[in-house]
C-alpha cells in the first residue's frame, strides 16, 4: 500500500519522500512513481526502521535537505509487520519488535515530523490502523495480541489527536485507515524480519507450526516437513495474489478518503461489514459463532453460502 500511495500521490504532482528498511523496493517504487508523474515531480527515498528515533530524525533532515523545504502537509504512517500472536507462547522479542514497528513507528514518526507539520498552512496525519484496530482477531483459534494491540493503539491514538489538533494546532486535521483484507506481502515480509522465512523454517519452528494448528483442529501428521513449508509459502502468496482489494485500490480510498477530509476511513467491503458486525453485536465478536457468520456474510473473500 505505501508504495501505491507514493505512485497515486506522485502522479497528481505531489512530491513525495519515503522511508523503509529496504532500499532496494523502494528504488522499485522510485523509478514506477517517476515514470507516471508530471515534470520537475521529486520522489525521494530514505533507509529507515520506523522503529529506531534516532532514524526517523535523520529521515525528517533529509527531507528538509533533499526537498529543500521547512514543511510538509501530508504524513502518511502505513508501516506494519505482523508477529508476536501470542503473547502466552512468542516470544518477548517478537512480541515486542511487532509492537515497536506497528504502533511505534506512528508514533515516532508523528513526533517527529510534528515541527514540519506545524509549519505547514494545513496539514493532515494519515494513520493506518486496521480491521484489527476495532476487531482484536483473526477468528478462533489464531491469537492476534501484538499487531491489534498496536492496530488499537494507532486508531484511539489518531482519534485523540483530532480534538488535540482541533484545540492547539486548528491548521492540522488527522485521518485513521482501517483496511481489511488488501493484497500485499505483509505475511511474507513479517515472516522475514522475523527470522521465519517459510522456505527455511527449523525443525524446531516447524513443530510449533503443526502444535498450533492441532489446537486449531488441523491435522498436519500426514505432511512433511517440505509439504509443511511449501504450504505455508504457498499461504502467504495468496494472502498477497488473491485478496479481495487490490494494493492500489486500496490506496485510491485512501486518498479519495483524505480528500474529503474524512477522519475515519474504512478500506474494502470487508471493513465496511466487519466494521457494522462488531458493533451490532459486540458481546459476540470473540465469539466462535462470530467468524462463521462472518465468512458466511462474505467477508475476507469467503463465498456466501
Amino acid at each position: 500500500m505505501g508504495r501505491e500511495l507514493v505512485r497515486q500521490l506522485s502522479a497528481e504532482g505531489c512530491h513525495v519522500a519515503m522511508c523503509d528498511v529496504s532500499a532496494e523496493n523502494m528504488a522499485d517504487t522510485v523509478e514506477l512513481a517517476v515514470a507516471d508523474a508530471p515534470a520537475g515531480t521529486r520522489v525521494t527515498s530514505f533507509v529507515a526502521d520506523v522503529a529506531d528515533e534516532a532514524q526517523l530524525v535523520a529521515f525528517a533532515e533529509a527531507v528538509r535537505r533533499d526537498h529543500s523545504t521547512d514543511h510538509i502537509n501530508l504524513l502518511f504512517n502505513n508501516a506494519g509487520i505482523g508477529g508476536g500472536g501470542s503473547f502466552v507462547l512468542d516470544s518477548r522479542d517478537e512480541w515486542d519488535k511487532t509492537f515497536a514497528v506497528t504502533w511505534g513507528g506512528v508514533y515516532g514518526s508523528t513526533r517527529v515530523f510534528l515541527p514540519l507539520l506545524l509549519a505547514s498552512d494545513h496539514g493532515r496525519v494519515i494513520n493506518t490502523s486496521s480491521v484489527n484496530g476495532f476487531w482484536a482477531s483473526l477468528g478462533p483459534g489464531i491469537p492476534h495480541t501484538a499487531y491489534s494491540a498496536a492496530k488499537f493503539a494507532v486508531k484511539g491514538f489518531t482519534e485523540a489527536l483530532i480534538s488535540d489538533f482541533a484545540l492547539n494546532a486548528p491548521h492540522l486535521s488527522a485521518s485513521v485507515v482501517m483496511p481489511g483484507h488488501v493484497g500485499t506481502s505483509i505475511v511474507i515480509n513479517s515472516s522475514l524480519i522475523h527470522g521465519r522465512n517459510p522456505k527455511e523454517l527449523t525443525d524446531e519452528q516447524l513443530a510449533q507450526v503443526r502444535e498450533r494448528t492441532a489446537k486449531m483442529g488441523v491435522d498436519l501428521s500426514g505432511a512433511s516437513d517440505e509439504d509443511l513449508r511449501q504450504g505455508i509459502q504457498a499461504q502467504a502468496e495468496s494472502f498477497r495474489d488473491n485478496a479481495p482489494l487490490s494494493a492500489a485500490g486500496a490506496a485510491t480510498i485512501i486518498l479519495d478518503g483524505v480528500r474529503k477530509g474524512d477522519w475515519r476511513i474504512l478500506v474494502g467491503d470487508d471493513a465496511v461489514l466487519l466494521d457494522s458486525m462488531v458493533r451490532e453485536a459486540p458481546l459476540d465478536a470473540y465469539l466462535p459463532s462470530f467468524m462463521d457468520k462472518v465468512r458466511q456474510r462474505g467477508a475476507f473473500g469467503f463465498t456466501n453460502q
